[in-house]
């Protein structure tokens, strides 16, 4: 669980560093110019791949019995994250509407697995993310003192996200049955 954990938190105070640490990330762009945003990349690429291993190395311990419509749930609010994930950079009419959207779609990810995994190891992964989520809004609010909608945005740019969303979801469904388990339920 260690390896897991060390993950989460690399992943947490990569993301929350230039909220957190203004000055120092300001000095940090100074002094590397563009290569600071490569070094924060590559941290957050670590800090997957630690959570992935971590993950997967955890031991299982089971913490709560799963709701048996708890994995239907699941898909439907991935649908929905995806969407939400994918509303971030579209040019969708709901763009304008909502602030945060990658976030709320990454925060509804972790509700989503809560639903469909009740063990110590998911509990730390999904529910971190989740929290972690959910403490960025707030946070990037309070350092914006004025908001600004985003342009309005097209019926167009609605059906664009929507495939784009629904071709997301079948890949990221074809490879978490092909690393994980298969999450529609059956045979993959």
């Amino acid at each position: 669980m260690t390896v897991l954990i060390i993950g989460l938190l690399l992943w947490i105070a990569t993301h929350m560093f230039k909220r957190l640490a203004p000055d120092a990330r300001a000095a940090m762009d100074a002094r590397m110019g563009k290569k600071a945003k490569g070094a924060i990349a590559l941290l957050l690429v670590l800090s997957i791949v630690l959570m992935v291993i971590g993950y997967k190395i955890a031991p299982y311990v089971a913490v709560y019995d799963l709701p048996v419509w708890g994995r239907h749930l699941n898909n439907l609010l991935m649908v929905i994250a995806v969407v939400l994930f994918g509303l971030g950079n579209s040019k969708s009419r709901l763009r304008a509407k909502m602030r945060h959207p990658m976030l709320w779609g990454t925060a509804l990810w972790g509700v989503a697995h809560l639903l469909a995994n009740g063990d110590l190891a998911s509990i730390v992964l999904f529910g971190g993310i989740l929290a972690w989520a959910l403490a960025e809004m707030p946070l990037i609010n309070g350092k914006v003192h004025s908001y600004v909608p985003y342009d309005k945005g097209t019926a167009k740019g609605d059906i664009r996200l929507a495939v784009i969303s629904l071709v997301v979801f079948i890949v990221i469904v074809g490879i978490h049955g092909l690393v994980g388990p298969w999450p529609l339920g059956g045979q993959g």
